[in-house]
Parts: C-alpha cells; structure tokens; sequence
C-alpha cells in the first residue's frame, strides 16, 4: 500500500508564498521596457564584479561541505569557483543584456482577404521554475534569461551550492531594485529541504507555468516523471564524434581531445569515438594514443583493442554511458551509414559531430542524424547558449516540441495573435 509522502504544512505555505509573490511580477515585468530590464542586468553584472570576493568565499566553503560529503570529481568541478568564472558570470550578464529584445517583437503578419490585420507577437511563457545542481553559475545565467525575457522565475539550486548561489542571487536582486524592477521577478527557494522540490513539481497551487530541470539523469528523471506542468530539458548528453576516413588526422586529432578532454563534466562532452574503417589504418592509433597521452581511459571493441594493449574491453552498457569523466568508448563502424545507425541506437539526440572533408558524406550526416545539434568539423564541446551567440542558456533541450538545442532567451517566449479590424463581423 503506498502513502503519500507527508509535507510540512509550513513549507507548503513558505513555497506556495513564492509562487504568489511570482505571479504578483508577471505584468509588471512582462510591461517592462527593454532599457529597463537591461540595465537591471548591467548593474547585476557590475555587482557579481563588485562582490568578487564574497561569491568565492562563500564557494569556497559550498566546496569544503562538498568535499566531506564525497562529491564525484564532475560535480566538484561543476560547483567550483575561480575569479575567471566569476568573470565569465559577469560577462555573460552583460551578454545577454546586448541581445535583441524578443518581447513584443511580431514573428508574423499578414492581412486577410476581409481587411483583418493579424500578428504573431512574441510574450514571455509566464513563472518559470527551474531545478539545478551543483553549478552556481547556472543561478546567474537563468535569473538573467528569464529577466531579460520578461519571465519571473524561481531558481531552486542544489544543496551543494547554496552559499554560492545565495551570493550571486543577492546581485540580481540588487540589479533589480536599482531600476524600480520587482525583486520578486527573480527569487531563490531559501530551504535545501528536497520537498520544495516536489512542490515545485506540482505548480505550487498553479503558480509555476514551466519547469526547466538543469542536472543529472536522476534529477532529470525525477522532473519528468513527477512534473504535472510542462517541463523543457534533456536526460543526458551521450555526444558522439565521428571521424570519417576523408578527416585531415591533425584536424581529427584536436576535434576529438577538445570534444572529451576540455571539460569532461559538461553535457556537451564527448563519450563516444566512431572510427570509419576505411580511415582506421591512418587514423584510429594516432587519436588512441593522443587521448591516452592526455590522461583518458579507452574502452574499445576488438578493433581497437588491437592498436594499443592500454585499451580496456568495451561492454554493451559502455556505448549507452555518459562518464562525464576522463573516459571514451571507441568503435570502429563501417562508414557513415553504420556511424548514424550506433548514432540513432545508443545517443541521446542531444550533439554529434562528425569531421571529414567528403562535403557529402559531411551533409549525409548532418542531414539524418536525428539530435538537437549536429557539427561538421567542430567540437561537441561548442553545445552552448553562449557559443551560439546567445548570451548563455539555461539548458540544451532535446525535446521535439517548443524548445529544441540551447535554451536561451527566445525559448523561453511563446506568442499571442494581436488581430485588428474596422468593424468586421463574421457571416453567419
């Protein structure tokens, strides 16, 4: 017999309280003017700068808790501070900032045959709630999103990061209130209480019109399972890059470590290496041994077994694994049309690459390979809102309906039809 979890009546009211003072900010922001809402951003950037050394004071001690606690190598990355990071915070406010308004701008018009005059405007989706872990930064990059595209949300971080994310939440607050803007627009779950989680899940009393879930498989999970409101986000990110036996081996050399090895612990990083057969013999050793060099564990089929004895035996589970750590999977496939069979078999539809200089067999794949980005000669590590040009992301979704890739600042709006007439009538 199954129970209903029971939820302390107080922190039902603390976060359904959220949720009103959410709602209570949609017209107000959503009305706001663009030089308004970017300023409010400029000043938040100029504050996260300001208080430097609070944000990495109060990191340092998420990081010691952290430590104690065992956190995986990934998550300790994802949760680390460093003056360069903040500076890319910092950045990334101001980034978004200089990007075009999409609130109030008209994807469409056309006039019918009556004299109607009908628009397609773009408006903000509403309260957003957004679920992350560890990454503090994600606290910046999805305040400013939602901000600048007239959404209220409630950020709600994991407990790793609280300090962190509770310093850089205190600047958008700040950037808020310098411009007469609500600082209600951009709240923080203040409890580490897991329960918010599921109340937050469940719309807090209709208040949260999207939830966006930014973390691992089991988060994710957890969100779409539980969600009784709409949910933008992707499971995982299993990348695949393959190299075809058209790719320059210097090319395909820094592709492939640059797809694994920049950062290991992001979703955009590689964990599968697709060899062509027909390029094995001039490429499949060289790139073994690179990224054997560059401290990463190979787990490979036979084939690659075969060209150096430091490569472990890859299971069936390995071609379906996301590390996020300093290990590859590595087969050699039959072409192209082999490559995006393993491809649609095992990936995640999130980012593969593929390098060749076959211009065909480059639009071969891009053309079938059903996943949200696809990259000809590039690193799956560019699977970023920032890399984009869209000042940063809250997330790279996988869904197939609304949002799709990097969530940035346009996906996070939908539309309305603005009609207007002289005094038309329907004919009965």
């Amino acid at each position: 017999m199954s129970h209903t979890p029971v939820v302390d009546t107080a922190l039902v009211e603390k976060m359904d309280a959220l949720g009103r003072a959410a709602v209570s900010t949609r017209e107000a922001l959503a009305l706001s003017s663009t030089d308004k809402r970017n300023q409010a951003l400029i000043k938040a950037a100029a504050q996260v700068r300001a208080r430097r050394a609070e944000i990495l004071e109060a990191n340092r001690q998420d990081m010691e808790v952290a430590q104690a606690r065992g956190l995986s190598l990934a998550m300790l990355d994802r949760l680390k501070l460093d003056d360069k990071r903040v500076e890319s915070m910092a950045k990334g406010l101001e980034d978004i900032a200089a990007l075009p308004d999409p609130i109030g701008s008209i994807a469409a018009e056309w006039t019918r045959p009556n004299g109607l005059v009908i628009q397609r405007v773009r408006v903000p989706l509403g309260v957003i709630g957004i679920i992350y872990e560890s990454r503090p930064n994600v606290t910046a990059d999805a305040g400013a999103l939602c901000l600048k595209s007239g959404n209220p949300v409630i950020l709600r971080g994991g407990s790793e990061s609280r300090k962190s994310s509770a310093a850089i939440h205190e600047c958008l607050v700040h950037g808020l209130e310098s411009v007469g803007l609500p600082p209600a627009s951009v709240q923080l779950v203040p409890t580490p209480d897991r329960a918010a989680v599921g109340l937050m899940l469940a719309g807090l009393s209709g208040a949260i019109n999207v939830i966006v879930p930014r973390g691992g498989r089991s988060l994710v999970e957890r969100v779409q399972a539980e969600a009784r409101v709409p949910v933008i986000g992707h499971l995982e990110g299993l990348c695949h890059v393959y190299v075809d036996r058209d790719a320059d081996p210097a090319m395909a050399k820094d592709i492939v470590l640059n797809a694994k090895m920049r950062r290991t612990g992001i979703c955009g990083s590689a964990e599968t290496l697709l060899v062509d057969r027909g390029g094995a013999a001039t490429h499949l050793k060289a790139l073994v041994e690179a990224l054997l060099a560059a401290g990463c564990e190979v787990r490979g089929d036979a084939d690659v077994q075969r060209v150096d004895p430091r490569v472990t035996a890859a299971t069936e589970l390995d071609w379906r694994t996301e590390y996020l750590d300093a290990i590859i999977s590595v087969r050699v496939v039959d072409g192209v049309e082999a490559a995006i069979d393993h491809i649609a078999h095992y990936g995640s539809s999130h980012t593969d690459s593929i390098v060749t200089g076959n211009k065909t067999i480059a639009e071969e794949f891009l053309r079938r390979v059903d996943s949200a980005i696809v990259l000809h000669n590039a690193s799956t590590q560019f699977a970023d809102g920032g890399e984009f040009g869209m000042g940063a992301e809250i997330g790279i979704s996988t869904d197939r309906f609304h949002a799709r890739g990097p969530v940035g600042v346009e996906q996070l709006t939908s539309y309305k039809y603005v009609v207007r007439g002289a005094g038309q009538v329907r004919p009965g």
